[in-house]
């Protein structure tokens, strides 16, 4: 990222009134590429007050991280803070020098990034950096009282912690170290991009807590970018959704999840999975506009059902809703009926592989896996059964992604026994034959790292029919073709590279190049965790559906339990490198019986709008006792 003033017009040095308790005020920010012009995005404002947080929402694209880092005077490569204005505590630091807005930085307005090993220093002890953090910015010594004050703000260990290298620490701990140096010096405003992104749901919710009071607490203003919206309606006071470059509805949160007025927001909620229920998810057709390449009118008009000639003659302001501080961009709000989630509540079906259901295809008996001399992995028996979905789920360290691994031959230090169609896998890949290395195919977490930058999606293809089949060129091209059109693409895709493409156009191609080959089983690791929930929605029909036509069976590893209600036939729970329980989904998500099942279910974040819609409607003083789960939903939403 590079540092950027702003344009230098009439109103960037201006002052205008504090909103009252406001300590962020953002107005009208436009950010640009500074090669031809292009809006990034354009006519963003809203008010964060002391011990509020502030959500940004929408697809990947929408330019939510945009908004973000232009809190802090910065911007990406190739763009340029074009406009508006970023006033905090009534300062407007995007008019200042270079110099003074370094100096704010920490002081006044903090940031947490998606990594927190990209901001720790792996040479360095936490206590050290801790203790730098303070002392760069007071000047004099940082006691071991504040450290230790620090992390057990942040519900850690200061004992162990102070003397531990970042990569001794868990995902969740290097997290909350972060968090502790983002707070450490009481900013006003802090900014936190995707923090919990591809954490398991127990360090999920302790790092939500974590946020919640350290914001109460020391009166922070927070900014939360997400892609989750479930997680999103945990946290925040008031949300502002985003389409490519601009806000299309702005709120409380409880108003805008609770009754969406904006297309985009009800798409949006349409494809969250609900934690307490098997309904169908429905993602959004269509893609967003990018910057330069925008129509006319309502950017959402080419993929909206209420689109009409009056939507792309202008574009539409942001027009407050009712008496409530709601605001939604669009001409046609008073026009459309009340949100309903009545065709939500399709519900799944669950018959994909139950005709297979006594064929069984993998097999793993009693396997016992290590890292040097460290045990990852003890006595774990499975099966999966041809054209079904076994679900593996549990905490940052379970062993999930070992066991996948050890199935696929990428980890082969382990003991016991793993049979494909009865037949016994060796241990190595590299010992396998070529028909065993083909019927199981693997798609790994990171879209971004798993495909060859310098490769074209048809080279990318090509390469493992290459490998295990005898086509010739020609066949090949139709193989890929009809890979990547089953991967819900179109075949011209294939002459595309992928810095070309969208995170969840990636992962599409990774499942398509694991599809070329015509697998018997597909090792999905934590593959949906990165991506918004309209692109995961899509992921997850593209795979239902090549469940049920090509009867591919699964191996799906997550963190997002919700998501299982929607997708998994069977589920396998690990803690500790073993199976704590195991049984057919709806069973095993209705009534769990281990006690860390029970946990791991209780903190999985609720449906956003089904939270908020219980929030604005009266509870009925004649409810059953014994139903607790509107009362709860209530109690989350008031928090």
């Amino acid at each position: 990222m590079t540092e950027r003033q702003t344009a230098t017009d009439a109103s960037a040095g201006s002052s205008p009134g504090v909103t009252p308790g406001a300590r962020l005020e953002v107005e009208k920010l436009r950010v640009v590429i500074a090669e031809n012009g292009a809006d990034v995005i354009d006519d963003v404002s809203f008010t964060v007050r002391s011990g509020e947080t502030l959500g940004l929402v929408g697809e990947s694209g929408s330019g939510k991280s945009t908004v973000a880092v232009a809190l802090l005077g910065y911007a990406r490569r190739g763009l340029w803070i074009a406009g508006g204005q970023v006033r905090i505590d009534g300062q407007n630091v995007l008019a200042l020098p270079s110099n003074a807005m370094r100096a704010l930085r920490g002081t006044h307005v903090a940031y947490v990034p998606q990594d927190p090993s990209s901001a720790l220093n792996p040479a360095l002890k936490v206590g050290s950096q801790l203790r730098a953090v303070l002392r760069s910015h007071s000047g004099g010594a940082a006691t071991d009282e504040r450290v230790t004050e620090l992390l057990e703000a942040v519900s850690l260990p200061a004992g162990r912690i102070l003397d531990a290298y970042p990569h001794q620490l868990s995902g969740g701990q290097q997290q909350r170290v972060v968090l502790a140096m983002g707070f450490s010096l009481r900013p006003a405003v802090i900014v936190l991009d995707e923090p919990t992104s591809g954490v398991d749901v127990t360090t999920q919710r302790h790092i939500l807590d974590t946020v919640r009071v350290l914001c109460s607490s020391y009166g922070v203003a927070a900014i939360f970018v997400s892609h989750d919206l479930a997680v999103t309606g945990e946290l925040v006071d008031h949300v502002a959704v985003m389409y490519a470059g601009r806000i299309v509805e702005l709120g409380r949160a409880r108003d805008v999840f609770g009754d969406p007025s904006h297309p985009y927001t009800r798409g949006l909620l349409r494809a969250v999975p609900s934690a307490v229920e098997s309904r169908a998810i429905v993602g959004l057709q269509g893609h967003p506009p990018r910057p330069g390449d925008r129509p006319s009118g309502c950017f959402f008009a080419p993929r909206c059902t209420f689109v009409q000639e009056r939507c792309i003659a202008a574009q539409p302001p942001l027009v407050a809703r009712g008496t409530r501080a709601h605001e939604v961009r669009c001409v046609r709000v008073a026009e459309l009926t009340a949100y309903s989630t009545a065709h939500d509540d399709r519900p799944v079906d669950r018959t994909i592989g139950s005709d297979a259901a006594t064929e069984v295809l993998l097999e793993v008996t009693d396997l016992s896996a290590s890292y040097g001399r460290t045990p990852v992995l003890e006595g774990i028996a499975l099966t999966v059964n041809a054209g079904e979905c076994l679900a593996i789920v549990g905490e940052s360290g379970s062993g999930k992604t070992t066991l996948a691994q050890c199935v696929v031959g990428l980890h082969n230090r382990f003991s016991g026994e793993v049979r494909l169609s009865g037949l016994p896998v060796p241990c190595r890949a590299r010992d396998r034959s070529g028909e065993q290395l083909r019927a199981i195919q693997y798609v790994f977490q990171n879209p971004f790292s798993s495909l060859n930058p310098r490769r074209s999606v048809q080279q990318i293809l090509e390469q493992p029919l290459e490998r295990f089949s005898s086509l010739n060129r020609k066949e090949r091209t139709a193989r890929l073709i009809a890979a990547l059109e089953d991967a819900a693409l179109d075949g011209e895709f294939r002459h595309r590279y992928p810095p070309d493409l969208s995170g969840g156009e990636r992962q599409r191609v990774a499942i398509a190049r694991a599809l070329v080959v015509g697998p018997a089983l597909i090792v999905c690791d934590e593959i949906t965790s990165a991506l918004d929930v309209s692109v995961q929605a899509a992921v997850i029909e593209t795979l239902r559906r090549l469940q049920s036509e090509r009867h591919v069976a699964l191996i799906f590893i997550t963190h997002n339990l919700a998501l299982m209600h929607q997708f998994a036939d069977r589920i396998l729970v690990m803690r500790s490198g073993r199976v704590v329980e195991a049984g057919a989904a709806k069973a095993l998500l209705e009534h769990p019986q281990d006690n860390y099942t029970q946990r791991l279910l209780r903190d999985i974040p609720h449906d956003p709008g089904q939270r908020a819609r219980a929030a604005l409607r009266p509870i009925s003083a004649g409810a059953p006792s014994h139903d607790t789960t509107v009362p709860a939903i209530v109690e989350e939403a008031g928090r």
